[in-house]
């Protein structure tokens, strides 16, 4: 049975004299490849006078770019959604012969298509040193990525942080406590 959840957000700016605004980019739309069925969505805009132009990202990201013709004293944005939040099977899909096993080489036309995704940042030495904890040998790659996130479930410390930004892995493993976005991009 799904729960219908209800989502508003709003984010004003006042200003104290009038001011010009720049073209702005509002990414506050739920993508179109979300599990999550969305029953409604709006936007409302201030100033009302602008121009709003729908475009998507390279990974289909809704973004909304909003060009303002007119002197201002606010800046509003707001959101309203209705969402179905259902349960699903987080493991429910299948990997390509050639990559059951880890370690796996991707196939030259793939791994072109994949480059972006495939760049590493510099490796610090907490990262050195956890990485030498990883266990490589040829096995499932499901397993493998389940055992991997355990490992760092256990290392690391949920905490809440209320300051802007992800902090480094050699922040988090340094610390080894984190918040989800944290550990999010330690798992990356």
């Amino acid at each position: 049975m799904a729960i219908r959840v209800a989502l508003h957000h709003k984010t004003t700016y006042h200003y104290d004299r009038l001011v010009t605004l720049s073209p702005q980019i509002v990414r506050l739309r739920p993508a179109p490849h979300s599990r999550t069925p969305i029953h409604s969505y709006s936007l409302k805009i201030q100033p009302a006078e602008h121009f709003i132009n729908w475009q998507q990202d390279p990974h289909s990201n809704y973004l909304a770019r909003l060009v303002f013709p007119k002197l201002t004293r606010i800046f509003s944005f707001e959101v309203d959604l209705i969402v179905d939040m259902t349960a699903f099977n987080a493991l429910d899909f299948f990997l390509d012969d050639e990559n059951e096993h880890y370690p796996f080489v991707y196939e030259p036309a793939l791994k072109k298509e994949l480059a972006g995704f495939l760049e590493t940042l510099p490796v610090g030495p907490h990262l050195k040193k956890f990485l030498a904890t990883v266990d490589l040998t040829r096995r499932r790659t499901i397993p493998f990525l389940s055992d991997l996130n355990i490992s760092l479930q256990r290392m690391i410390g949920y905490v809440i942080r209320m300051e802007p930004g992800v902090q480094t892995c050699e922040e988090t493993l340094e610390k080894r406590k984190g918040s989800c976005r944290d550990s999010a991009w330690l798992l990356v």
